[in-house]
């Protein structure tokens, strides 16, 4: 949630008047995330984040703001975007696709509890299963072809080391079919700061940004690699058994999702260290701009590759939560 677009006091006044928010009290910057302009709006009528969309285009636009409608109206928490007097949920401001969101209440946490890796699991499953119902479909922007493409755009400016681990592993990957895995409308992003909580009750599942079709194994593979491992790469064993326990409690694993577990968990470390790596080898303009280490995914990725995996849980040994 960096600030890529600068929008002055007056700019966002006129602005807010497509809306019936009432009058604008005070905003400002958010400066975390990679991707796009984000700004806290306060108004007479809320607290409300702005998103300027900086890569994604108006065509790409309806089936995120589509989906967050979709899971809030199904009781999931999430923000609702916000709806013109004209009724409609995507505007534009300084030349870019912008739209506003409800600011949920919560915080997000860094250091998590059992307790909440265990709600997190819960609502992914719960996820996985409300959006199966959503007809809106988008292809997974860093998916396969992009893991690949980035991986080998990146060689001719890393040192050997690193050069040959990437094309080790887009090697490893090349043998995984994602055609034999369950798919549906996944988060894709579902790190640590895009969960909100009030002390260990889970109160907002935020930026939906990412969100697109892939595998739904992939989608608690980032979950994991984020929420349940120490500094070092090697998982947290309480945290990761708390949170696959809770999502299979949702959603059962397949025999097939457990054969591809070592790579999938792979993969998922993989996207996020190429993502890294690429905007710390070729980084963006902005006022405000948060890159994040890429060595954290490397040594994530690189325990994956050298120790068996904690497990997804056997196929159908899940029993439903109340």
């Amino acid at each position: 949630m960096s600030v890529f677009t600068k929008v002055s006091h007056t700019e966002l006044q006129d602005f807010l008047k497509q809306y019936p928010v009432g009058e604008l009290i005070g905003f400002q910057g958010i400066g975390e995330g990679v991707e796009n302009t984000n700004y806290f709006v306060d108004t007479t009528d809320g607290r409300w984040v702005l998103t300027l969309f900086e890569r994604l285009n108006y065509a790409d636009l309806p089936f995120f703001l589509g989906l967050m409608d979709h899971i809030a109206s199904r009781g999931l928490p999430g923000a609702m975007p916000a709806r013109t007097h004209a009724g409609e949920n995507l505007v534009s401001l300084n030349g870019k696709p912008a739209a506003m969101v409800r600011r949920l209440v919560g915080q997000s946490v860094l250091f998590p509890t059992l307790e909440q890796c265990k709600q997190v699991g819960r609502s992914l499953g719960e996820l996985h299963v409300a959006t199966a119902s959503y007809p809106g479909r988008c292809e997974n922007s860093r998916g396969v072809a992009w893991r690949e493409n980035t991986g080998r755009g990146l060689l001719a400016h890393v040192d050997a080391d690193t050069r040959a681990l990437i094309e080790d592993e887009l090697r490893a990957q090349a043998a995984l079919d994602w055609n034999t895995l369950p798919q549906g409308v996944i988060h894709a992003d579902l790190f640590r700061d895009n969960v909100l909580f009030v002390d260990d009750r889970l109160t907002g599942l935020i930026d939906f940004y990412y969100a697109c079709n892939d595998s739904l194994l992939y989608d608690l593979a980032i979950t994991l690699n984020d929420w349940c491992t120490e500094p070092e790469g090697a998982p947290n064993a309480a945290r990761w058994n708390a949170m696959v326990s809770a999502y299979r409690s949702r959603r059962g694993i397949t025999p097939a999702e457990s054969d591809a577990w070592p790579l999938v968990l792979r993969a998922a470390a993989l996207r996020f260290w190429l993502s890294r790596l690429w905007d710390w080898t070729f980084p963006r303009e902005g006022d405000v701009v948060h890159m994040k280490d890429p060595n954290a995914y490397r040594r994530i990725l690189e325990h994956h590759r050298t120790h068996a995996p904690m497990a997804c849980e056997k196929p159908g040994d899940g029993k439903r939560e109340t």
